[in-house]
């Protein structure tokens, strides 16, 4: 999939990314101010060095960039885009080798503060990495969350945003690694709501991950607790992959009419990005040469136009979801695209998408 050869029509600036040994882009509206609602850290070299053949997808995501920490994050802030902050999303990353199972994921919540407190000294620039966490927590433990929750905002000295818990599940499980399957219908599961009821009392936010067919499980949930705040990730990861491939078109009317009932919900937010996953299996995914920002534009813009028409520029954020989305491009190609389709929106909404709803929904002071 990947022989990281360079494309005989590449020149000018290499960029650093294994999938894309091409040209970056010139950054467009450098100043414009931006916040990274979502993107990881990680570093599974020891995982990668043990690993077999990747056999799913999102393996390839692993070989190629098994280590993605504080320096990897700021080579790609620090190719033009004025990135101001960022927020780290659960990935399974530096769990907790000892103690209870349970108190694992605070690991992760104590390795990204550090990222964070590293960042807020000031010695690597003036963005804020981290500045937001949103963490893992197995809410289907019911009331006892509630002990995995407050460990979580005792390790993140005020940083502590939220959670997120992912429901990915298809009877098709060619695109989903063994270790990432959950079990159907987990939003609708009354343990897992349980543990949810207890976010609220602590201030806490729900990310929520699943596939477009899953929507309607997520739409009930947002109906089912009113005043907690939820955002959606990846604009509901429309599918093009497996049983679903070449059937995008075909699925896009099911996907929009439950987007449009989800944003009915005005607690619910949405994050416009991870398109670049091989779920939705876009031409663009691992093209050679990588594919510009205005192709990926196109490609993308009738699922991002219908999202910020439901939500409203409010209620959307662009996120980068890297590195899993340099699957497709790069970090300035990325922002690129995204503020080419934010072209038609006025000033104000533009902020909005780039960065006043990301700071509103993860309560960031910048």
């Amino acid at each position: 999939m990947n022989d990281n050869s360079v494309p005989s029509s590449c020149s000018e600036v290499e960029i650093r990314t294994a999938f894309n040994p091409c040209i970056r882009e010139a950054v467009i509206d450098p100043t414009r101010p931006i916040i990274d609602p979502h993107h990881h850290l990680w570093d599974w070299r020891r995982l990668v060095s043990d690993m077999s053949p990747p056999q799913y997808p999102f393996e390839f995501v692993l070989r190629d960039k098994p280590r993605y920490l504080l320096d990897e994050l700021l080579a790609d802030i620090g190719e033009g885009h004025n990135i101001r902050a960022t927020v780290h999303l659960e990935c399974g990353s530096m769990y907790r080798a000892s103690g209870p199972t349970e108190l694992a994921p605070v690991g992760e919540t104590e390795f990204v503060n550090g990222i964070a407190a590293m960042g807020a000294s000031g010695a690597y620039g003036e963005c804020q990495p981290c500045a937001g966490i949103v963490g893992y927590a197995d809410l289907t433990l019911g009331s006892r969350a509630a002990a995995v929750l407050e460990a979580h905002v005792g390790a993140a000295a005020g940083r502590f945003r939220g959670i997120r818990q992912c429901a990915s599940f298809d009877a098709d499980r060619s695109f989903l690694a063994p270790s990432s399957r959950t079990p159907e219908g987990l939003y609708r599961n009354a343990q897992f709501r349980a543990g949810f009821r207890r976010l609220a009392s602590l201030n806490l936010s729900f990310d929520a991950w699943l596939f477009e067919p899953q929507l309607p499980d997520l739409i009930d949930l947002a109906r089912a607790f009113p005043d907690s705040p939820i955002c959606l990730d990846h604009v509901g990861t429309p599918l093009g992959f497996g049983v679903y491939t070449e059937r995008r078109d075909e699925r896009f009317s099911l996907w929009r009419t439950s987007i449009e009932r989800l944003a009915e919900c005005q607690n619910v937010y949405v994050k416009l990005g991870g398109l670049g996953m091989h779920y939705s299996n876009f031409p663009s995914l691992l093209a050679k040469p990588p594919a510009s920002s205005a192709q990926l534009a196109d490609e993308w813009r009738r699922y991002i136009d219908t999202c910020i028409e439901a939500f409203s520029p409010s209620r959307a954020m662009f996120e980068s979801n890297f590195p899993v989305d340099a699957l497709t491009c790069d970090y300035v190609t990325l922002w690129n695209t995204f503020k080419r389709l934010a072209e038609p929106y006025s000033e104000a909404e533009k902020h909005e998408l780039l960065f006043g709803t990301a700071a509103r929904f993860y309560r960031l002071q910048l």
